[in-house]
This record gives structure tokens, C-alpha cells and sequence, in this order.
């Protein structure tokens, strides 16, 4: 066929390898195209345009250091010579969808969208972010939405992309949020919580839902993510959420008691001055009372070994929480029904937030070598204090010595002191 002038039209095909044999491969039809070498990028980089653009075919792509097949497959869509010597080709899509048509009868879409679903990514990302919005407005309306630590973790979770995974895997935010509003919790085993607020024994065993409320209840209590089963019990048990009951345990020195056979077990060890150390679950097993006017309360198990060593069972009352106290620390305490509780933590940030949190929880509980007086001495060295400051409010001046100082003081820098006050007591 030639044009009003006599002339033949160019032969484009001529110069496509997909539309003539070369010797190597003849395509049966447009699915072939992946696999040839000069379509292979063309195709790859026209479906990155079509997806990020939501399927516009008036941009153009370019490929970078083309090899000759590219180069062939190129000039064979546009017509146009391209030099071997080009560092990089460009084509409108528009023309590589006409090519196809002419050639294959179906359009560059149909031909991606065969080879894999094509997807539409601002449509995409318009649909989650009404997703993100109406996950946030179900937030918002959680009970502890107006606190700030509930706007510090939704922030987080916006921040570093959470809240996207979650509306991609379909994630039931609301379970997130029934959850929250359900906690604190009254010394509650975690599956009868889980089957209570979720209908499900194993919800808060394993999996994102378990993740997203433990980072909740880090947020909550300014703690770490916990990286081992210890730290995770006592993040649980911050919120009344008892993981084994076996597991919580309390260490404790000469606190006599009545009440089943705990109670016994107790006296004995007191009327010998052995430590003992007492479970969640024997706790549970009678009501239990203590029998005595004053307890002390200490962090660290150094503090409860040297009172046994120096003082054995002329010591007075002495319950260690080895850390975040635990749902075992707690129960015991509250079985000390009218007696002086004297409590203290190390002097760091998280110490006093519990100091603050038990004075909070015990009607008789008071510090003990608490004080801005009691810090200072030995505030010159030790660890860089971390954390955020929190107030004491038994004592204002300690919380600013604290932020001045910078360093954190250990319970065992206070030992001489704390024993001497140990031993006033018995000596009564």
C-alpha cells in the first residue's frame, strides 16, 4: 500500500522484535512482552508511572543506559532513530498504549493488568486515609482519650506509620480501644480479662492486638517496651493484669501473719529471720493478715539481704518489690490492714513515680529516706539520671535536687543508712 504520493509508509514493525522473528523468540501475544528483554524494564518502569499516577498514560518513561534490545523496542514505538550511543530513552506511554493496540489489539493496561493487577495508589492512599480518620475517631471516644499519655501513644502510632499497617491488615482497632477502657483492672488473671472484654481467652496471648495495647500500657505507665517475660509481667501487673499467678511473687523478711497455711509458713520465718519469697497464688489461697504496726518497703533485694545478715530476726518488717512492684506485692500489702507502710525507691525517675504512685495507693503509707536531704549526700557521682522528671509531692525540693544534680542514687548507696534506721526499729 503506498500514500497519495506513491510513496510506502516506514514499516515500524520491522525494527520491533516483538512483532517480527529474530531468531530467538516469536511471541504468541502481548503476554510474552514480560519476558522479552527489550520489554522487560519498559513495562516494569511503565507500571511504577501507572500506579503512582492512578493510571495516566500522558507521562513519559525513561530507561538509563539502555541496551540494545530496549533500544530497537524504543525506536520501534516512536519511529524515531535512537542512537546507540544514548545514555538514557524516553517514551510517552500514550505511545507505548497505541503501539499495543496496533499491534496487540489491547492497550498498555490490559496488558499489565494481565500480567498482575494494576494498582491505583492515590486512590489508595485516599482510601486510607479515611480509614486512618475513622480509626482515630473510634479512639477518641475511648475512655481515656482526654489523658496525656493516650494522646502521646496515638501520636506514636500516627508517627512511625502504625496506624497505616493497621488499616492495610484490617486490624479490630476496637478491640484496641474496648481494651483500654477496660484497665485498669482489679488484679484480674489476663485470659479471664481477655474472655471478659473480648470474648476470647487467647486475645492478649499473642499478635499485634497484644502489641499495640502493651506499647499503650508502656506509653501509660513511661516505661519501656518490654524486652523480656520479668518486664512484661511487671507492665501487665502495672495495670491490674495478672499474666501467672505463680509468676508474681513478692520477697519478704520477718512479717509475721495469720491465715491458712501461708500464714503459718510467715510467722516461722520470722520467729527464724529467713527470707521468704511468696507467690500470687498462695497469697489467694486463705485471707491472709498481717501482724504487725509498721512495714518497710524496699526496691532492691541488696537491701533485704544485708537486713538478714546484719540483723536476722531482730529486723523489723521488710517487704521488697524487686522493681515495679508486682499484683503479689500488693496483695500482701493490703493485707496489712492499719500498719505504718514506709516506703522507698531508688532516686531516679521511675523510683519516685512509684514512690508517688504507692503513697497514692495506701492510706498509711509514708516515705522513707525520701527526702532532698537523703539524696544529696550522695548525689556527687553515680549514673546519669534518664527518664522524664516527675514532681515528688511529699517533698518539692527533691525533685528540682534531683533535675540539678542529673545523677541517679541507688538504694545500695544508702545501705549504712537504711540498715541503721532497720536496726533502731528492733532495737525498740
Amino acid at each position: 500500500m503506498t500514500d497519495a504520493h506513491g510513496a510506502r509508509p516506514p514499516d515500524r514493525s520491522a525494527a520491533h522484535p516483538s512483532l517480527v522473528p529474530t531468531g530467538r523468540h516469536r511471541p504468541d501475544g502481548p503476554a510474552d512482552l514480560v519476558d522479552q528483554p527489550g520489554w522487560r524494564r519498559l513495562l516494569a518502569a511503565a507500571r511504577r508511572s501507572l500506579e503512582r499516577t492512578g493510571g495516566r498514560l500522558d507521562t513519559t518513561v525513561t530507561l538509563a543506559t539502555p541496551t540494545d534490545d530496549e533500544r530497537l523496542v524504543v525506536i520501534g514505538i516512536t519511529g524515531t532513530h535512537r542512537s546507540t550511543a544514548a545514555a538514557r530513552l524516553s517514551v510517552r506511554l500514550g505511545d507505548v498504549d497505541e503501539h499495543l493496540r496496533a499491534a496487540h489489539g489491547v492497550g498498555l493496561v490490559e496488558v499489565l493488568a494481565a500480567m498482575a493487577p494494576l494498582r491505583n495508589r492515590p486512590s489508595d492512599l485516599k482510601r486510607e486515609a479515611v480509614a486512618r480518620d475513622a480509626v482515630l475517631a473510634l479512639a477518641n471516644d475511648g475512655r481515656h482519650a482526654h489523658t496525656a499519655w493516650y494522646a502521646e501513644w496515638l501520636d506514636g502510632l500516627r508517627r512511625d506509620g502504625t496506624l497505616t499497617r493497621v488499616v492495610r491488615t484490617g486490624l479490630p482497632f476496637g478491640d484496641v480501644v474496648r481494651v483500654l477502657d477496660a484497665l485498669p483492672a482489679a488484679d484480674e488473671p489476663i485470659p479471664v480479662f481477655a474472655d471478659r472484654v473480648l470474648e476470647d481467652t487467647k486475645a492478649l496471648t499473642d499478635g499485634p492486638l497484644r502489641g499495640l495495647v502493651l506499647r499503650a500500657v508502656a506509653t501509660w505507665q513511661q516505661a519501656a517496651l518490654p524486652v523480656d517475660g520479668e518486664r512484661e509481667r511487671a507492665l501487665w501487673e502495672s495495670v491490674g493484669l495478672v499474666p501467672d499467678d505463680l509468676a508474681s511473687q513478692v520477697l519478704v523478711l520477718n512479717v509475721p501473719a495469720t491465715g491458712g497455711l501461708l500464714g503459718r509458713w510467715l510467722t516461722e520465718a520470722a520467729q527464724a529471720g529467713v527470707p521468704i519469697r511468696v507467690t500470687l497464688h498462695q497469697l489467694r489461697l486463705a485471707p491472709l493478715t498481717l501482724n504487725c504496726d509498721e512495714v518497710y518497703v524496699c526496691e532492691n533485694p541488696a537491701v533485704l539481704r544485708a537486713a538478714t545478715t546484719a540483723l536476722g530476726a531482730q529486723a523489723p518488717p521488710l517487704i521488697c518489690t524487686e522493681g515495679v512492684p508486682s499484683v503479689a506485692v500488693h496483695t500482701l500489702l493490703w493485707a496489712a490492714q492499719g500498719a505504718v507502710i514506709r516506703w522507698r525507691n531508688d532516686f531516679d525517675w521511675t523510683g519516685v513515680r512509684l514512690t508517688a504512685a504507692a503513697l497514692q495507693r495506701y492510706p498509711g503509707a509514708v516515705p522513707w529516706r525520701m527526702t532532698a536531704a537523703d539524696y544529696l549526700p550522695a548525689a556527687g557521682t553515680g549514673t546519669a539520671l534518664l527518664g522524664t522528671p516527675t514532681r515528688t509531692p511529699w517533698d518539692e525540693s527533691l525533685s528540682e535536687s534531683m533535675r540539678r544534680a542529673g545523677r541517679a542514687v541507688m538504694e545500695e548507696r544508702l545501705l549504712d543508712r537504711l540498715i541503721a534506721d532497720l536496726r533502731a526499729v528492733g532495737a525498740r
